[in-house]
């Protein structure tokens, strides 16, 4: 009795509010935060004092962390409120925690320690470079964050409350719809809802036709001399063999495919060499491919972007049903949303679909829902129209700057897209791209892009990426370039 008397005096650092809203009449006690604890010892006071003390000080509970009530702690480890008033007072005291009338009981401030930085290996620079020319990334400074916000209350409010569930394995049909409606303005390929899967990007996308070509007892797959090692290893991990294709001024050639029924190209504007694939070469692979049942893999990745004329269509609109379109909302909005999508011949729809299903899902529904949003409100057509406009005066100036001061080095392909690849005068390229480094700069030469089946090639060159950049950023990386390039 005496020392229930004892602790009857002692005060509750953290008081209940009276009335509380939050209170669960079922089980007598106030909500409050989840506190993961797990008392041991001799006894239930110290067990509970030492284990929210370890927690404390091995950092799970962070300075400032609010605890719950007395009331709500006791009620949910099952002991009496006293024992965890008692507990939190001896924790007070020790000055683990702080305790203030209306404020609750919170852990105190304190330094933490933090782990010394590990050490860069020998031989490599520490820190990233200032200026970036990597190809393959927009400029993410421009993502329309208020434009995308709007689209994503305005498709929230929409949606269905099922909207957010497991759903279909093609995804949402607010987005399958959308895609359908622009990708035939925009870019003339043929396709309806029924027929598009989307994808969490480009590479998840090449990754489950991949599957699909093996299951069809596929072995290799065509591709062109110059792309991304990153694609080429995707169908390597897939079991497939990559045969590189020869390439000229036209082009690439797609001849008889080296023995492959299937080839992966990207016809509207080469990785990276920056040419069409000629008109005769697009109508004869895709007649081939009739006769053959041969099936081609279209990578559409920047189809949006040209500067000089109008954009060349989609080589889908030929051959829908010898075509797999593939788009990506990487280099129009950024590749950080996980967004793609597949226009596939009808043949090819079941067993696509299958494999999602067995193998895992799309991107979110909510940032699909918000793409829909933003494609059918116009706002994606005002978005990509003001990033041409962007993209073009940039490499106008990229190509203005070459001619006054580095006029050995010209820009070469058409004016589209957000690279560019300057030929060097022959065996500079090494020394370029290190010189490029010692300015700061990231920057890809052309070789790091050639299939390692391809042979050799005379030409060098480096793939400028001009729309990583943010727009502030752009005049000095231009400058660190044009120092980089050799002079006369």
């Amino acid at each position: 009795m005496a020392e229930q008397r004892a602790t009857s005096k002692r005060p509750d650092p953290t008081p209940d509010p009276t009335p509380d809203p939050t209170r669960d009449p079922a089980r007598g006690a106030a909500l409050g935060v989840d506190l993961h604890l797990e008392p041991a010892g001799p006894g239930v006071r110290r067990g509970l004092t030492d284990a929210l003390r370890e927690a404390v000080r091995g950092g799970r509970l962070a300075p400032g962390t609010r605890l719950p009530s007395s009331r709500s702690l006791a009620a949910d480890l099952g002991i009496a409120r006293n024992t965890v008033a008692e507990a939190y007072g001896d924790l007070v005291a020790e000055g683990w925690l702080t305790a203030r009338q209306g404020s609750g009981t919170r852990v105190a401030e304190r330094t933490v320690p933090r782990a010394a930085p590990e050490s860069a290996p020998a031989g490599q620079r520490p820190g990233r470079p200032a200026h970036d020319l990597v190809p393959g990334t927009p400029d993410l400074a421009s993502f329309p964050r208020a434009e995308w916000l709007k689209a994503a209350r305005r498709a929230l409010a929409a949606a269905p409350s099922d909207a957010l569930g497991y759903g279909d394995a093609r995804g949402r049909t607010e987005l399958r719809t959308a895609l359908a409606g622009y990708l035939s303005r925009a870019r003339g390929v043929r396709a309806d809802p029924d027929r598009i899967v989307i994808c969490s990007g480009f590479s998840d996308g090449l990754t489950l036709l991949g599957a699909v070509l093996r299951q069809r007892g596929l072995r290799t797959l065509a591709v062109e001399s110059y792309g991304l090692d990153v694609h080429w290893n995707l169908l390597h991990r897939s079991g497939l063999r990559t045969v590189p294709l020869p390439f000229d001024g036209l082009g690439t050639r797609p001849g008889d495919l080296r023995g492959a029924r299937a080839v992966l190209m990207t016809p509207a504007h080469q990785f990276p060499m920056g040419v069409p694939l000629h008109p005769d070469r697009r109508a004869a692979l895709v007649d081939r491919a009739r006769r053959t049942g041969a099936l081609i893999l279209e990578d559409d990745y920047d189809g949006e972007f040209r500067y000089d004329r109008q954009p060349v269509g989609a080589l889908q609109g030929l051959g829908p049903e010898q075509v797999v379109y593939m788009g990506t909302a990487s280099k129009s909005l950024a590749p950080g949303l996980r967004l793609g999508w597949l226009v596939l011949p009808r043949a090819l729809v079941t067993e696509v679909t299958a494999l999602k299903i067995g193998g895992g899902w799309s991107s979110g529904v909510l940032d699909q829902l918000t793409l829909a949003e933003f494609i059918t409100s116009g706002a994606y057509d005002r978005h990509v129209r003001a990033a041409r406009l962007r993209y073009r005066r940039r490499r106008d100036s990229l190509v203005a700057a070459l001619a006054a001061r580095a006029p050995l080095v010209h820009a070469t392909g058409i004016a589209a897209g957000l690279h560019a690849v300057l030929r060097l005068p022959p065996g500079t390229e090494a020394s370029v791209v290190r010189a490029a480094a010692w300015q700061g700069l990231a920057v890809h030469g052309l070789a790091r892009h050639r299939h390692p089946d391809a042979g050799t090639d005379p030409l060098d060159a480096l793939v400028v990426g001009y729309g990583t950049p943010p727009d502030h950023a752009w005049t000095g990386t231009l400058d660190a370039l044009c120092r980089a390039l050799p002079q006369p």
